[in-house]
């Protein structure tokens, strides 16, 4: 399966595949780490080393021009699950944030936020708000979708070069927590059986100018996929963008998938027919990087019954291999 995995060779039709992927060690045991990694490998792979994922994030969610030199944050509004002895950083998912809820509690904590990062909140959205990181800009962060389900002890912003920041930041998340522990919002979700919204989460720092994303994204001409990244990437590339692949039209089509079991009947069917020339497919076992390229001569399980059509593989045993 060697291959030129940047870019189709002699204008093969291609299609590439990319599976999230998860942190290789289980790292509130430290590991002998002094902090986490920045960025989950698939984050690192779309955004480059610096994992911009605020201003990415922004770019795909607003018509708003946007300053390739200044540092963004993203705040998300988010639930703290409480064990006997650490907190627990829900996931967006698991709370059932509306709009209208969204729109009161920022409504709350704008004079607060706005005061301490000394510029106005720049975007607001269902489950994230942009603002210009300004002071603190120095903040090293971890996106809900890495420190989701884990004690966020380890997960809380730390300083990076400049002291103070992340004090100043604890300070500003504990005042706005106090806000939202009386707030009428959290009261209706209370009397309704959901998460209270008990704080205020920030990651995703950066800048545009230090996006890095891969050859595979920036040659595409279609980029699929739910997540609001690919958005921001479609339109900083200006490459197409759906959130639902299109049967008709796979060639040069990077998708990223959270159930690629559901496609894969689709990409072995048309690697059959010859509508496509190859799957590249990329996940990061263990945490790192695999590229695979699979073409119709090694879609097939190994057979010895040479009388016996062979069959196609399976998208679990694919992940396995």
């Amino acid at each position: 399966m060697t291959a030129n995995f940047n870019s189709p060779k002699n204008g093969a039709k291609r299609f590439t595949l990319m599976v999230s992927g998860e942190d290789a060690l289980d790292l509130e045991d430290g590991q002998g780490l002094s902090s986490p990694p920045i960025g989950l490998p698939h984050e690192r792979f779309l955004l480059g080393n610096a994992v911009p994922i605020a201003p990415v994030l922004l770019l795909g969610q607003s018509s708003q021009a946007i300053n390739p030199q200044e540092y963004i944050a993203c705040l998300q509004p988010v639930h703290l699950h409480a064990t006997r002895d650490h907190l627990v950083l829900m996931s967006q998912d698991q709370v059932d944030l509306t709009t209208e809820e969204s729109k009161l509690l920022l409504k709350t904590a704008l004079p607060f936020i706005e005061e301490d990062f000394q510029s106005k909140v720049v975007f607001e959205g269902q489950y994230y708000w942009f603002i210009p990181a300004g002071p603190f800009t120095g903040l090293s962060t971890h996106s809900v979708d890495q420190a989701h389900g884990r004690n966020i002890d380890w997960w809380m912003p730390r300083d990076s070069d400049v002291p103070g920041i992340a004090k100043r930041w604890r300070k500003l998340q504990n005042e706005i927590q106090m806000l939202w522990h009386i707030d009428p919002v959290n009261e209706a979700r209370e009397q309704r059986g959901l998460p209270s919204i008990n704080s205020l989460w920030i990651s995703g720092i950066g800048k545009l100018a230090d996006l890095d994303a891969p050859e595979v994204i920036q040659h595409a001409s279609c980029l699929c996929g739910s997540h609001p990244l690919l958005a921001g990437l479609a339109k900083h590339y200006q490459i197409n963008y759906s959130t639902t692949i299109k049967p008709q039209d796979l060639s040069q089509t990077f998708a990223w998938s959270e159930d690629p079991a559901a496609i894969w009947p689709l990409l072995s069917q048309a690697l059959s027919e010859k509508r496509l020339d190859e799957v590249l497919i990329i996940d990061f076992p263990l945490g790192k990087k695999r590229l695979r390229i699979f073409t119709s001569k090694n879609l097939l399980k190994p057979s010895w019954m040479f009388w016996k059509t062979s069959e196609v593989l399976t998208w679990q045993e694919i992940a396995q291999q």
